[in-house]
């Protein structure tokens, strides 16, 4: 035993704070002949074993949980699958949102942009009827089927003014059914009665304006009694109304028409003093000379008159046999005729545009109602 250079006094030998700690609380506890809780740090390699074991998982799948990471599902292209979007990945930094869709699968469904598959055809049964048309068109079929209307109603559709201005006529003693003075506001009216304004009998039905561009090989008539084919062939289906055309074309003639049951504008459109304006695109069998043109522009006589032509002028980017003619006269064939005078046959004539209205976004034998501020421009010619 050593001793102590400073007392003297032999040393006592060191015990372990650990183990008296521990006797210590076995004794406390009772169990004086247990064993102390000793729990071996676990050496290299064993840790992530013992953790696998007892989890079930492994460490990269635990990382994976810790930050968010799910595990990406692979993409099916066959179309005959169902299509599985990418999972979702940790946020970019600056807060982006991550593209969670697949952008492959739009150009598939077609471009959202155009709602509908690009290329794809269009199933409809008439691609000229909006809905606002099929609307309009619900309307008047819902009156037809009526048994009575108002009589200001009755009269607004007749096309000789609005339902306010009708119950001011109505008011003043103006109108008369069936032989009697009427002034009662709301009174109904049946279909057979017979209904008078001014002296002039009317009718109920509401003025419909149907614009047509016309194919090759249809007259411009309601019937043929050589059962040739007619524009009303092509818009059967566009009034419940009869409508009839507002002027002529010829049967090799195509371009836009006009058919109506308004027989008030019918008659302010064919008449000459309103000049409604009519541009055509006329191809010629050879190239029209400038001294030509000058003739045309001046008037060229015919056996009905001189035919006045408001102006005409060759196409841009066409060739010298293709010109652009406007009149307002309606004489029979008086397109043909004038450059017949001339020594020139007319190959191909279409009518561009008739009273302001074009045939823009109409195909050749479709057709298309004419909106509220199309006919509100034609009662203003």
């Amino acid at each position: 035993m050593s001793r102590d250079n400073n007392s003297g006094r032999p040393k006592k030998p060191r015990s372990s704070t650990r183990n008296n700690s521990d006797e210590s609380r076995a004794s406390r506890s009772g169990n004086s002949g247990a064993k102390p809780f000793k729990k071996s740090f676990p050496k290299a390699g064993e840790r992530n074993s013992d953790s696998r074991r007892s989890t079930g998982t492994s460490y990269q799948d635990r990382m994976d949980k810790k930050f968010g990471k799910t595990e990406q599902k692979d993409f099916i292209t066959n179309s005959s699958e169902e299509k599985k979007s990418f999972g979702k990945s940790a946020p970019k930094r600056g807060g982006s949102r991550p593209n969670t869709f697949d952008t492959r699968d739009k150009y598939e469904r077609g471009s959202l942009k155009y709602g509908r598959r690009p290329g794809a055809g269009d199933n409809r049964e008439d691609k000229n009827k909006s809905f606002v048309q099929k609307r309009r068109l619900s309307k008047i079929d819902k009156d037809i089927h009526k048994d009575t209307i108002r009589l200001n109603k009755y009269i607004a559709n007749s096309g000789i003014c609005s339902r306010r201005e009708a119950d001011e006529l109505i008011t003043q003693g103006l109108v008369e059914v069936n032989g009697k003075v009427v002034t009662e506001m709301g009174y109904q009216v049946q279909k057979v009665d017979k209904v008078v304004f001014d002296g002039q009998n009317i009718t109920p039905e509401k003025p419909v304006y149907v614009l047509l561009n016309k194919p090759k090989g249809y007259i411009s008539t309601t019937k043929d009694d050589k059962a040739r084919k007619t524009v009303m062939d092509l818009v059967a289906n566009a009034s419940p109304y009869r409508v009839f055309p507002v002027g002529r074309l010829d049967r090799s003639t195509t371009g836009v028409i006009l058919l109506t049951n308004d027989g008030h504008m019918t008659k302010k459109l064919t008449h000459p003093s309103f000049d409604a304006k009519k541009i055509y695109h006329v191809t010629l069998d050879k190239k029209l000379t400038n001294e030509d043109m000058k003739l045309i522009a001046e008037g060229i006589r015919l056996d009905e008159g001189v035919a006045v032509v408001d102006q005409i002028s060759f196409i841009e980017g066409k060739p010298k046999n293709e010109v652009g003619i406007e009149i307002h006269i309606g004489w029979n064939r008086v397109i043909r005729r004038i450059f017949q005078r001339l020594g020139y046959e007319v190959e191909a004539l279409d009518r561009v545009m008739f009273a302001g209205l074009t045939k823009k976004n109409i195909k050749r034998g479709h057709w298309r109602i004419l909106t509220e501020l199309e006919v509100n421009n034609l009662k203003m010619l």
